[in-house]
């Protein structure tokens, strides 16, 4: 079968699209037909080496949607999603010190085929087309736990979503306007902040401006929650933009470590800095059922056959997608 495989020899980095061995079914997996299967950001830093456990010969990919072909009777035919969690472990709040994720370091979704345990699968929404569908599973399920287990947003509350050009904090916003919350958004691009507008968000503010984090308080005074993929030193523009009692989720930090943190303001506020990454595997379901409740699409920047998959990951070095990028197969 075709795949997209990374290969990883004294510490030099590439990608293959090349033939690979079919997948052999074991007992309790299921063999899956993929239709379509979405990139993240994470596919790009394995592919230049800037990630833990990268092993040579393993097929990428994290997020998939396909036709279940063999195994469990119950499930051959069905149109499924794939959890990409592997041994999240007991815990609902952490995950085990044996988690990993699908595509790195087990066999991941940008293959022809793929082996998976059938506790893995997840029936596709009726609402969403095989494209759409394999753009949620990472990206919405560490959105899903940020908005709901780790931010508790309620309806009504004002909400700030950093970075909205990904697809991790687009799912966010999705997931707080389904709640009813008020959704604020933040980009270094004018251009992403009034599509965001224009597709529910209450305002935008860009933070390339240095004079954002006071336009922001002029105009909202406070957020109830703010969920954060870049950290760094803008931790402390929210910790001056957070209610007394207020969340800051943060998923990621793509700006680096935080210096000089505002503790005094942090205490006084009563706020909370929450780490969250990913989710547990109840998590996921209830996800798939809240996106299938409220009708829920992703936001697709590009859709490409999956011949051209390792251009399409190359090209998310320059950060210029706005929503999910896909390959079809």
């Amino acid at each position: 079968m075709k795949a997209i495989v990374v290969r990883a020899i004294d510490q030099k980095y590439n990608l293959e699209f090349s033939e690979v061995a079919d997948p052999i079914l074991r007992p309790d997996h299921c063999l899956v037909k993929i239709k379509a299967a979405a990139l993240n950001r994470r596919d790009y830093w394995i592919s230049v080496g800037k990630y833990p456990g990268i092993k040579d010969g393993v097929i990428l990919g994290s997020d998939g949607c396909g036709e279940v072909m063999e195994g469990d009777p119950a499930w051959i035919g069905k149109t499924v999603l794939i959890n990409p969690n592997i041994n999240w472990g007991d815990n609902p709040e952490h995950q085990s010190a044996q988690y990993s994720i699908l595509g790195t370091p087990e066999n991941g979704t940008f293959a022809e085929y793929l082996v998976i345990p059938t506790n893995r699968l997840v029936e596709k929404p009726k609402h969403l087309s095989d494209t759409e569908a394999a753009a949620f599973p990472l990206a919405a399920l560490t959105a899903y736990r940020a908005v709901f287990r780790k931010a508790g947003i309620q309806r009504n509350q004002k909400i700030l979503v950093t970075g909205v050009g990904g697809g991790v904090s687009q799912f966010a916003c999705a997931f707080a306007l389904a709640l009813g919350a008020e959704v604020y958004v933040t980009s270094s691009s004018d251009t992403k902040l009034t599509r965001m507008i224009e597709m529910g968000a209450t305002g935008g503010f860009n933070y390339g401006n240095p004079e954002w984090v006071k336009e922001a308080g002029g105009k909202v005074n406070k957020f109830d929650a703010i969920i954060d993929s870049a950290g760094g030193n803008a931790i402390n523009d929210y910790l001056r933009l957070i209610q007394p009692g207020g969340h800051i989720v943060v998923y990621g930090s793509t700006t680096g470590k935080t210096e000089g943190l505002d503790l005094f303001r942090l205490f006084w506020s009563q706020a909370s800095i929450v780490g969250s990454t990913m989710g547990n595997d109840e998590e996921f379901t209830s996800m798939i059922a809240f996106i299938s409740q409220h009708q829920i699409k992703p936001i697709v920047d590009s859709v490409h056959p999956f011949a051209q998959g390792i251009e399409a990951i190359q090209q998310m070095g320059t950060s210029s997608q706005f929503g999910k990028v896909v390959l079809e197969m």
